[in-house]
């Protein structure tokens, strides 16, 4: 028994579709199981075991979707790594994981080589239309590959997490926490063999590769697969499609298509927003343009999802909806764990077959984030009114959510006051349309410094992925402190709130 491989190829007809590639081909889930037996076969001629990790960082691809159930089928623990991630930041995360085999982009072969050395791992390359030496050595193995037996406590995936004061933090997840949490979905949001997907989002991100494929798989439906998000293209899709999973700023995107109309999505039954906070605005402007509500929902790299909008029943602006139906979520007392009436905000804890089963190599910080009864600190603060609904009301940790994407601003500092000409610095995010909150520098200069906004930019580039870097650097002479001498980032964003809407 395989929990995730066996739920995930369980409903679909080997003859039914699974995967439209851009260039119309169909791949049949008939053709899902040759791939992942292929590349599952030519995981085991590089070496890998169960248990071996697989990190990959290449670009979104119906091969690399495939690599991702093979190391599930092979027994293998899968580590997606986004592609905007420099050399720098990549050798940390091979460093800790230590994985057997690593596929990169043929372009980064040299660099990944290098740090593949250090760790004793293989490389195989995978570029952007699907081709490389890892399709090379699969193409010659069978179709047929005996699936490994694994247990629903063993590692499926390690996906990586910034840190706010330090190191990131490998969450390891089971194949049992992304079996059930695909189950439940897929019930709650009523996902059949009849429904059609618009995948459009990146699948080195729990939303991509665990929310929208797991569902679509679990429920034997399909999807039309997309390197990248095009508003204009969605619109020609939806007439064929049925259900489209995005982050805010696919919604942004299309309600600036002038064809975004109540006869354009007349064919979609559901249109599910996460990742990123979606504004009320957004909310409402979509249902005042299509007749629809946007379904927003709440998860994180550790649980998976956590709560949802109703299917049926209002879906509340500003909210995230009840928790799921296997998910115990409570608000507490930040510092006590003590749970708190309705109506109070507190921390976010919660407690589910969904939830992680800690951090990679790191018990001492696991320890730290679980209470005593299971229940996982989110580091979320959020609120549940009387109707059961959760709100996100702030984040304990000053997490930046921006695109979908996690920027903690403990590492945007520490580049941005490594400058010469920086005396200090404070990132904050601050409202943005388009990313939900857009990632903020404001750097004290002491009243004396020839820094410019391009040039500070610039340092940047090569040290820190895109969705890290600032959209725009503030120049103060000196960052405002508490009688307690901490940054008050809280009069930071209230003082700079509007500066999006103004640019």
């Amino acid at each position: 028994m395989n929990p995730l491989y066996d739920q995930l190829t369980a409903a679909g007809r080997p003859d039914a579709p699974f995967l439209e590639r851009s260039d119309g081909r169909i791949d049949t889930y008939a053709d899902l199981q040759a791939h992942t037996a292929r590349l599952a076969h030519a995981l085991a001629a590089l070496g890998v075991q169960p248990g071996d990790r697989v990190a990959a960082q290449v670009e979104k691809t119906p091969e690399n979707l495939y690599l991702y159930l093979a190391c599930v089928r092979a027994g293998a623990v899968f580590l997606p790594l986004n592609t905007a991630y420099t050399l720098a930041e990549l050798s940390y995360f091979i460093e800790d994981a230590e994985p057997a085999l690593i596929v990169c982009d043929p372009a980064v072969l040299e660099g990944v080589g290098g740090l593949a050395s250090k760790v004793g791992a293989k490389v195989a390359t995978l570029d952007a239309q699907g081709q490389g030496s890892l399709t090379d050595l699969a193409a010659g193995q069978s179709a047929d590959f005996a699936t490994v037996e694994r247990a629903s406590s063993d590692l499926a995936a390690i996906c990586y997490t910034s840190g706010t004061t330090g190191r990131s933090k490998g969450a390891m997840l089971t194949q049992g926490n992304l079996a059930s949490n695909a189950a439940t979905l897929t019930k709650l949001w009523r996902f059949t063999a009849r429904d059609v997907l618009i995948h459009a989002l990146p699948i080195y991100h729990v939303h991509g590769l665990f929310v929208a494929t797991n569902v679509v798989l679990t429920a034997g439906a399909s999807m039309i697969f997309r390197a990248k998000f095009d508003a204009a293209e969605a619109l020609t899709l939806f007439p064929r499609a049925s259900a489209l999973m995005g982050v805010p700023t696919f919604y942004t995107r299309l309600l600036a298509q002038p064809g975004l109309d109540r006869a354009a999505v007349a064919g979609m039954r559901l249109f599910i927003s996460g990742s990123a906070p979606l504004l009320a605005e957004t909310h409402r402007d979509w249902s005042a343009r299509t007749g629809t509500a946007i379904l927003e929902r709440y998860g994180m790299t550790e649980t998976g999802m956590n709560s949802s909008n109703p299917y049926d029943g209002e879906r509340v602006a500003g909210t995230v909806g009840p928790p799921l139906p296997d998910v115990a979520l409570r608000i507490a007392d930040p510092e006590t764990g003590v749970p708190l009436a309705q109506g109070e905000i507190g921390m976010i804890e919660v407690r589910g077959p969904n939830v992680f089963a800690g951090y990679w190599r790191m018990p001492e910080k696991t320890a730290a984030e679980f209470r005593a009864d299971g229940s996982f600190i989110t580091g979320d603060l959020g609120m549940i009114d009387a109707a059961g609904y959760v709100s996100i009301v702030g984040r304990g940790k000053d997490l930046i959510i921006s695109g979908g994407f996690n920027v903690y601003p403990k590492e945007v500092e520490a580049e941005l006051d490594a400058i010469p000409g920086v005396v200090e610095s404070a990132v904050i995010g601050l409202p943005h349309a388009d990313f939900g909150e857009g990632v903020t520098a404001v750097i004290a200069t002491g009243g004396s410094t020839t820094l410019t906004e391009a040039g500070v930019l610039a340092a940047l580039q090569e040290r820190l992925a895109k969705f890290k870097q600032p959209k725009r650097v503030l120049f103060v002479d000196d960052l405002p402190r508490n009688a307690m001498g901490k940054v008050q980032k809280a009069l930071l964003r209230q003082t700079h709130a509007g500066l999006y809407s103004q640019s």
